[in-house]
């Protein structure tokens, strides 16, 4: 990108994390530097694509003035929520039915309307897909990583994740204490489908009895056998920390179903019940139930869910945001596009989006953070 590219976008896409100002900020600062105008797109996409739903335009322009006035409010105000995929825009037809319409080469054509030379997105797994089939149809974008389950691939820390591990760690140190108290086994489970860094790590912060990953398959029974001899000898709780992807190392042969039932509904059984659309707190109400069936003590499950989400953002990740947002710009400056900033400490680099993609960063069977996990004695359901 040379002199003449002087406007950039910034847009956020795939939910809130603590902090997105202080990227917004490093973007603004470091664009300011340049001397180029920033604006920012509502919602993801949806201020291009709908520019009608919002009051005062689906674009926000960026500035000093604004951050200064506005620091705390700038994520919530871009919006990081967005309710639309550009190459699956629901559409009503002539015959007043739904049909989903690709409407991305209007989006790119709006883009190089409004002047825009290149577009930062600060994005989780699900967007970053989607920000990627656009930069192969000629979008020039970088895209910085967020995500407070820290599951992203190429790049060792996502933005987000070290303020959700604090805030979890404050959440479980005070599980820990109404467990001890109650004399009960609090199973807390905290948000990890397909990785479990936020739950192994936040648990070896709290020493908790037991962490239960989705790398892992667990057997309760040796985690039981734990529990019982802790509470034994005159210890009567415990803390066990769940990723919500946790699954069981025993699997339960399921009987025949009802074909018409899984046409109706493919998530619907018995054993999802209530969490056929939102998993979140299936795995603690499993390993609850379970425990307190071998232990023979009082289990409660706790979900914290989007609560991790709920804190305020450390130093660690307003110092990350800064150096993301300044990476991001001074990629485009030096024209490289179709990358993604990543931290490698204690480099910042650019990754291809195609390294990136449609990847999961998990937790290595053989990981440090496992290793530590076993000298402390939390048992990990092996």
């Amino acid at each position: 990108m040379d002199a003449k590219h002087r406007c950039i976008a910034v847009n956020i896409g795939g939910g809130y994390v603590p902090g997105l100002a202080s990227v917004i900020t490093g973007i603004v600062r470091a664009a300011g530097e340049l001397g180029w105008n920033v604006i920012g797109i509502r919602d993801g996409f949806d201020g291009l694509l709908f520019p009608e739903r919002y009051p005062a335009g689906g674009l926000l322009h960026l500035n000093s003035a604004i951050l200064d006035s506005s620091l705390d409010g700038l994520g919530a105000a871009l919006g990081s929520n967005p309710r639309t995929d550009p190459f699956r825009v629901q559409t009503v037809n002539s015959e007043n039915q739904i049909e989903e319409i690709d409407h991305s080469d209007g989006l790119l054509s709006s883009i190089r309307e409004h002047g825009v030379d290149g577009v930062i997105s600060i994005v989780g797994s699900q967007a970053l897909s989607v920000v990627f089939r656009l930069h192969r149809k000629g979008l020039k974008t970088v895209c910085i990583p967020k995500s407070v389950e820290n599951d992203l691939a190429a790049t060792q820390v996502c933005f987000g994740f070290n303020s959700a591990l604090s805030f979890t760690v404050e959440m479980l140190e005070s599980a820990k204490l109404a467990a001890r108290s109650a004399r009960k086994i609090g199973i807390v489970e905290v948000p990890g489908e397909h990785a479990g860094w936020l739950a192994l790590q936040a648990g070896i912060a709290v020493c908790a009895d037991a962490v239960l990953l989705p790398e892992i398959p667990y057997n309760l029974q040796s985690i039981a056998a734990r529990l019982k001899a802790k509470i034994a000898a005159g210890d009567p709780y415990g803390l066990v920390v769940v990723a919500e992807g946790a699954r069981s190392a025993v699997t339960e042969e399921a009987g025949p179903e009802h074909p018409l039932k899984k046409t109706l509904a493919p998530l619907a059984s018995e054993e999802r019940g209530q969490f056929a659309i939102n998993c979140a707190g299936l795995t603690a109400q499993r390993v609850a139930l379970e425990l307190q069936r071998l232990t023979d003590h009082e289990t409660y499950p706790l979900v914290l869910s989007q609560w991790v989400k709920g804190g305020p953002v450390t130093a660690v990740d307003r110092q990350l945001g800064l150096s993301y947002g300044a990476a991001a710009v001074r990629a485009l400056k030096e024209d490289r596009t179709g990358v993604m900033v990543a931290f490698e400490p204690p480099e910042i680099n650019f990754v291809p989006l195609s390294e990136a993609v449609n990847k999961i960063r998990t937790v290595p069977v053989n990981s440090v953070f496992v290793e530590t996990a076993r000298s402390l004695g939390i048992a990990l359901g092996e």
